[in-house]
């Protein structure tokens, strides 16, 4: 199939959270280049441009990849009103940044004042088996609380679920617009008729 012309693509904008030393560099990195980076280097913001095709319709996928450390925490916001939708990284070695999901989920919510928005929990670093502290029915747990899918992930080569991630993130962006729509739709005509009631 040939790329389309660019002007009638829609550009999608994703954003990569979770905290520092998870891999979401090395996820967008083996994503967008196909390598490994095994130098960790924490990341202010990086910003990737592809065409990618997704079930047969072409876009243009924007990856905001950004920093976990906290100092860079200012910029969270800024980010989070941009993104059309999020990758939740944390690492299965790392109980905490596994604890933290819920902060990003809660704060991507709030700051887009929604009560649902596209969002993809992954577990990441499923290579490293011996050094695994979150098992996969822990994360399952947490992406069913938040009511988002979830999926593992390895940057390593062989890579394991990378292309799927993404490609999964702007599935659930083209299904889920509609649905959060509808159902805005369905609150006011409830909103309006209990007006009219009265």
């Amino acid at each position: 199939m040939t790329r389309p012309p660019n002007e009638n693509l829609p550009t999608i904008k994703l954003v990569v959270v979770g905290d520092g030393g998870v891999g979401k560099s090395a996820i967008t990195i083996q994503f967008f280049q196909k390598l490994f980076v095994t130098d960790y280097d924490p990341t202010i913001e990086d910003s990737y441009l592809q065409h990618v095709e997704v079930d047969g319709q072409w876009c243009i996928l924007d990856v905001l990849d950004t920093a976990g450390q906290e100092e860079f925490s200012a910029m969270r916001e800024q980010y989070m009103r941009k993104g059309d939708g999020f990758l939740l990284v944390y690492s299965v070695t790392d109980k905490n940044s596994y604890e933290n999901i819920v902060n990003f989920h809660t704060q991507i919510l709030r700051v887009k004042d929604r009560d649902v928005y596209p969002m993809l929990l992954v577990a990441n670093k499923v290579d490293l088996v011996h050094l695994r502290k979150v098992s996969e029915d822990q994360g399952r747990e947490l992406a069913h609380k938040l009511g988002i899918p979830y999926i593992e992930t390895s940057a390593k080569d062989p890579p394991l679920n990378i292309d799927a991630t993404f490609h999964e993130v702007v599935r659930i962006i083209r299904t889920q617009p509609q649905a959060e729509l509808e159902k805005r739709k369905k609150k006011k005509l409830q909103i309006l008729s209990k007006c009219v009631l009265q």
